[in-house]
C-alpha cells in the first residue's frame, strides 16, 4: 500500500462510521445478548452457541486474507455491498435455524460477511483515501464504532423481550440491509483509480526470522495473546456471569453494553499516553490493569455499581489492547520489515480472540460457574503480565 491519496467521496468517513457501528452491533454484539434466551428456548448449551459464533470468527480471519487481495484489485464498493448482503442472509438463517447444525452454518456464513464489512476492509479504504493523514481517520472510525455495543446490545435485548429471539434476528437482518447496503453503495469507490498489483509471496528475510524468533518477541506475543484470551472470554460472557451474581437480565445487558463505552475511554487514554515512554513499562501497567479487573469480576459478589465500574475498566483495557497490538512491534523493533513482522505477531492473537467467546462457557461448565471462569482467566492474564515484563 502506498501513501498516494485516492479520490475520497464526500461523507465517506461518516458513512463508514455508521456502517461499522451497525455491522459490529448486529453481526457481533447481538449474539452475546441472545445466548441465554436462545439456550433457554432451544435447549442448546451456551458453550455450543458461542462455539458456533467463534467458528464464524475463525472463518472471518481466514477469508480476510483473500478479501484484502480483492480490495486491492477491484475497490471496495462491490465487495462491501456483497458482504452486507451475505450478512443479511446469515442473520435470516440464524432466525430460521431449526437445529444446532444449521445454527452453526449460519454463523459460518456470518463469518464471510464479517471479513467483508468489519474493520479490515474499512481500514484499507481509509488508508487509500487519506494516505499519510490516515491515522486521524482510523482513530475516528474506531472511536465511533466503539459505541456499537452501547447502542445495539440494549436494542437487541429489548427486541428479544418483546418478540423473541427468532423474530428479533429477522428485524436485525432488515436493519443491517437498510443501513449498510445503500451507504456502502453510494459512499465507496466502485474501483480504484490506480489499482495496486498483487504481490507474490516472498521468502521471509533473515532479519524477520531473527526478530520473530527472539525471546522478547515471543514473550510479547504470549503477553498480548494471554490478555486477549482472558479479556474477551470474560467480557463476551459477562451477562451470564452477572446473572450468577444476582443481576436481573436488563441490568446485566446494560452492564455488558458499557464495555463499549469503556473501550472508547481506553482508546482515548491510550492516544494521549506519551509515545516516547518505555513500551515495556506501558504494556505491563496496561495488562496489569486488565488482570486486576478480571480478578475483581471473579471475586466481588457486589454491589452492582462496583461490578459495573469494574466492567467499564475491563472494557477500557480491552480497547487499549487493540491499539497495543497495532503499536507494540514498531515501538520495540521499528518499522523495518514491519508488515512481515506484524503478520507473525498478530496471528496467535487473532486465533485466541476467535476462540475466547467459546472458551468462557466451556471453562464455566468445567469449573462450576462463570465467577470461577473469570478467576481462571484472571490467572491467564496475570501470566501475560509476567510475559510482558520480559518483552
Amino acid at each position: 500500500m502506498t501513501d498516494e491519496v485516492e479520490r475520497r467521496p464526500r461523507g465517506g468517513l461518516a458513512a463508514l462510521c455508521i456502517t461499522q457501528t451497525t455491522s459490529w452491533g448486529l453481526l457481533y454484539y447481538s449474539l452475546p445478548v441472545a445466548v441465554v434466551p436462545i439456550a433457554q428456548d432451544t435447549g442448546w448449551s451456551a458453550a455450543a452457541i458461542t462455539a458456533a459464533f467463534s467458528s464464524g470468527l475463525i472463518v472471518s480471519a481466514v477469508v480476510g486474507i483473500w478479501v484484502g487481495r480483492l480490495l486491492d484489485q477491484h475497490g471496495p464498493r462491490r465487495l462491501m455491498v456483497t458482504g452486507s448482503l451475505v450478512g443479511v442472509a446469515a442473520l435470516l438463517l440464524v432466525a430460521a435455524a431449526p437445529n444446532l447444525p444449521v445454527f452453526v452454518a449460519a454463523w459460518l456464513v456470518a463469518g464471510l460477511a464479517q471479513a467483508a464489512v468489519f474493520y479490515q476492509p474499512a481500514f484499507v479504504v481509509l488508508t487509500r483515501w487519506y494516505g499519510p493523514a490516515r491515522v486521524r481517520a482510523l482513530t475516528t472510525l474506531t472511536l465511533v464504532a466503539g459505541f456499537a455495543s452501547p447502542i445495539y446490545a440494549p436494542l437487541t435485548a429489548l427486541l428479544i423481550e418483546s418478540v423473541g429471539w427468532r423474530s428479533s434476528y429477522v428485524v436485525l437482518a432488515a436493519a443491517l440491509g437498510v443501513v449498510t447496503i445503500p451507504l456502502h453503495w453510494f459512499f465507496l469507490n466502485a474501483h480504484w483509480s490506480a489499482p495496486v498489483p498483487v504481490q507474490p509471496r516472498r521468502t521471509v528475510t533473515r532479519d524477520v526470522r531473527v526478530t520473530t524468533r527472539s525471546r522478547r518477541f515471543i514473550m510479547l506475543q504470549v503477553a498480548v495473546a494471554s490478555a486477549t484470551l482472558a479479556l474477551f472470554a470474560v467480557t463476551f460472557n459477562l451477562i451470564p456471569l452477572l446473572l450468577e451474581r444476582g443481576f436481573d437480565y436488563r441490568t446485566a445487558v446494560l452492564a455488558f453494553s458499557l464495555i463499549g463505552v469503556g473501550q472508547v475511554i481506553g482508546r482515548l487514554f491510550f492516544a494521549i499516553l506519551p509515545g516516547r515512554g518505555d513500551p515495556v513499562r506501558r504494556a505491563v501497567l496496561l495488562l496489569a490493569a486488565g488482570a486486576t479487573s478480571l480478578w475483581l469480576l471473579g471475586l466481588l459478589p457486589g454491589p452492582a455499581f462496583a461490578l459495573i465500574a469494574v466492567t467499564i475498566l475491563a472494557g477500557a483495557v480491552r480497547g487499549c489492547v487493540t491499539l497495543l497490538q497495532a503499536t507494540a512491534v514498531a515501538d520495540r523493533w521499528g518499522t523495518a520489515n514491519f508488515g512481515a513482522v506484524q503478520g507473525v505477531f498478530v496471528a496467535p492473537v487473532t486465533a485466541v480472540g476467535a476462540l475466547a467467546p467459546a472458551a468462557g462457557p466451556l471453562l464455566a461448565g468445567l469449573l462450576g460457574g462463570y465467577p470461577a471462569m473469570a478467576l481462571a482467566m484472571a490467572g491467564v492474564a496475570t501470566l501475560g503480565v509476567l510475559a510482558a515484563a520480559r518483552s
